[in-house]
């Protein structure tokens, strides 16, 4: 996935690309953000972890996870899915290319 900077300085990403890390439609993806279902957190990298940050988006029971290096691109990602009946998570990983 392509991150980028606003002149702010705060990330954007294509939503597109988004939508599809939620195997949610582009339409689907703007209806969560319009009612609040949408969470977004950024983490940044301290001591040996200095230059990096962690992005994550949540939607519902789903977390994505990224870690960007210093140059701001995704070096791994994941989706994590959290089961209502329990406490259990599932992992999904992969490395960036």
């Amino acid at each position: 996935m392509h991150v980028e900077r606003d002149q702010n300085g705060d990330f954007t990403f294509d939503s597109v690309a988004l939508a599809d890390r939620f195997q949610l439609s582009s339409e689907d993806l703007r209806r969560n953000i319009r009612r609040g279902l949408v969470t977004s957190m950024v983490e940044r990298g301290e001591g040996e972890d200095a230059g990096t940050c962690r992005l994550r988006v949540k939607i519902g029971n789903r977390v994505w996870t990224a870690i960007l290096n210093s140059e701001d691109r995704v070096i791994t990602e994941e989706m994590t899915i959290y089961r209502a009946s329990s406490r259990s998570e599932i992992t999904l990983a992969s490395d960036a290319s």
